[in-house]
């Protein structure tokens, strides 16, 4: 299953790929993070139903750094990812 979200906040410039990223290994999740020009962060996930709820609850809350104030959810197509990665511009 792969999920894409939209983190909304204070969410660039506090670590918050970083953190994502680590997270996202601990939780054995695929995919990227990256962030956007609209000042949001974009997290493309793969993994399991229980792999992808605990990571959106993480989402939701992030780094200590970061104020997470929405959090945008969405289905998307399947990916073939062999570990999680930090999308740099």
């Amino acid at each position: 299953m792969t999920k894409q979200f939209f983190i909304y906040g204070r969410v660039q410039g506090v670590g918050f790929r970083y953190f994502t990223w680590k997270e996202a290994g601990k939780l054995g999740i695929k995919g990227t993070v990256r962030n956007r020009d609209d000042g949001s962060v974009e997290v493309i996930a793969h993994g399991d139903d229980t792999q992808l709820r605990a990571f959106d609850q993480w989402l939701r809350q992030g780094p200590k750094t970061a104020n997470v104030i929405r959090v945008v959810v969405n289905d998307h197509r399947q990916i073939t990812a062999e570990n999680f990665s930090i999308i740099h511009r």
